[in-house]
């Protein structure tokens, strides 16, 4: 089929006017479904549709969990869509006779390259899928491409290293400062007029007043009255629940709103909760630091641990905040149906960020962009867009903690989660009221699951036990920082003016001028 006027092929320049992203490996199945399109339906010979196929198709990996590498079982597959499996057999052949020719006699390699995994019960490996019919293959953060290319997805860039680069996540100013903060948006405003709305980068002007005195107090004001009305909302639900509740709004508020996955490590900020509540039951007079720990998030459907986390984390509330000994100092709470609309309450009003992952497991993160532009000093790991992060706010701006992820590596092979329990008396302590009903005295098993994943079977996958230490030692020096407001202050105002470079608008442009290759156009006058 040819077009008449330009002299070529219909499809010729298909490559140049389409562009497919493909965002984590379910939707790889395009691929194939692209392909019978060219070939089935237009007559297309394969070399030209794959030509067209592999320049339209790019791919973004946005996590190096298992759950995401998805791998489809090929009897469903070809149950469902049987021309979509044949089409991706005749990919996955002629791909690894280009393996073959590059690294003959190497079965292994072939083995773990191949689109589909050999076994008692096939499978179609859809980012291997993705990775083959793309062009381009991109992480969401420095740290991630880098295991990408290292690790995960290593035998691919040894052959293909040019398809591999990064475009680090990005957010949106105008949802997440502008209209979802607008007390902030407006004193920030004040100070370096409005042009950070479209140009991020303009924040900068800000490092300037983060020494004067009266705009320190009016930033303050800002977030207290964002606290105020967070929690409000607070006091709402846990009302609507048939639960009372009272909040310090002087407290620090301490926030982790994200997925709930173990690597997320929402359990080991239920461990700081308890290990915060046991020093002050056993100090009432001591200098403690007012802290609201507020959590939310939502867990996939089948996910037993992270339900069974969700529960604990509502267990240690019950106890914590109904306990007369403790009064203002400490709330631990947990806020149910999280949405964008309650994200848009939670992130200006927060004053500390909790990034807390295993190093090595989270891709990027853009809550921690959320937070940061919203004024709130990051706790975290050497893990995802936290890196990037900390090069912008400097070292004395952000809380860092933990192993790094080469030191995790080299922790694993002969890690003993029970010598951390043993040397750490507080850590031991938590554990077990955890494991003995502490919490949940109704069912005092109800949370063997969970020391069962730290110290049992599990063998406490994702190191909470091995970060715990420097984790509580990081959030003294958390407690210590937030009790002089003007040091405070002056941080979280340098947290906001280094965030230009985690904008989406930075982010989309990475996108248009590296991957697809948009020119931009005006749009009248």
């Amino acid at each position: 089929m040819f077009d008449e006027q330009q002299g070529l092929p219909v499809f010729a320049r298909f490559a140049e006017k389409n562009a497919i992203q493909l965002n984590d490996s379910h939707p790889a199945v395009a691929i194939p479904e692209l392909m019978r399109l060219l070939v089935d339906v237009e007559q297309l010979d394969w070399d030209t549709a794959w030509d067209i196929t592999t320049n339209t198709f790019a791919y973004t990996n946005h996590t190096v969990m298992p759950e995401a590498l998805e791998r489809w079982v090929v009897d469903l597959f070809g149950r469902v869509l049987p021309r979509h499996l044949q089409i991706s057999y005749e990919i996955n052949h002629r791909f690894l006779n280009e393996v073959r020719k590059r690294f003959p006699e190497d079965n292994e390699r072939y083995r773990r390259m191949s689109i589909i995994e050999e076994g008692q019960e096939k499978r179609v490996r859809m980012a291997n899928l993705a990775i083959v019919g793309s062009h381009a293959v991109n992480g969401v953060a420095a740290m991630h491409t880098e295991i990408l290319k290292t690790d995960v997805f290593r035998d691919f860039y040894e052959i293909w290293p040019q398809k591999f680069s990064n475009k680090t996540n990005g957010i949106s100013q105008r949802r997440w400062l502008k209209s979802a903060n607008p007390k902030l948006s407006r004193l920030i405003t004040e100070a370096i007029g409005e042009g950070w709305v479209t140009d991020l980068f303009q924040l900068k002007r800000l490092a300037g007043a983060a020494s004067d005195a009266a705009f320190g107090e009016r930033w303050r004001a800002a977030k207290r009255d964002n606290k105020l009305q967070l929690l409000k909302i607070i006091e709402e639900q846990y009302r609507r629940r048939g639960e009372m509740i009272t909040i310090n709004p002087d407290s620090l508020f301490d926030c982790q709103v994200k997925r709930i996955h173990e690597y997320k490590r929402q359990l080991l900020n239920a461990l700081h909760a308890i290990t915060l509540y046991n020093r002050i039951k056993d100090h009432p007079n001591g200098e403690h630091v007012p802290r609201t720990i507020i959590f939310a998030g939502k867990a996939a459907p089948g996910y037993f641990m992270a339900k069974l986390i969700i529960k604990l984390i509502n267990a240690i509330g019950n106890t914590v905040n109904s306990d007369k000994d403790v009064g203002a100092l400490l709330r631990v709470v947990f806020l149910a149906d999280y949405r964008v609309s309650l994200a848009e309450r939670i992130f200006p009003a927060s004053e500390l960020s909790e990034q807390i992952s295993t190093a090595g497991t989270e891709a990027s993160g853009t809550s921690n962009m959320k937070f940061a532009l919203n004024g709130a000093l990051i706790i975290g790991t050497m893990d995802g867009a936290n890196i990037e992060i900390q090069e912008e706010v400097g070292d004395d701006n952000i809380f860092i903690f933990g192993l790094t992820d080469k030191e995790v590596s080299e922790l694993r092979p002969h890690y003993d989660p029970w010598q951390f329990y043993r040397e750490n008396a507080e850590l031991r302590r938590a554990i077990d009221q955890i494991r003995d009903g502490f919490f949940s005295r109704e069912d005092p098993h109800l949370f063997q699951g969970i020391f069962e994943a730290l110290l049992g079977s599990g063998r406490d996958n994702y190191l909470v036990l091995a970060d715990y230490g420097s984790y509580i030692n990081c959030q003294e020096r958390v407690g210590e920082t937030y009790r002089h407001p003007l040091e405070w202050t002056k941080k979280s105002i340098l947290n906001v003016a280094h965030m230009g470079r985690f904008s989406t608008d930075r982010t989309i442009k990475e996108y248009t001028d590296e991957i697809w290759g948009l020119k931009p156009i005006k749009i009248g006058t």
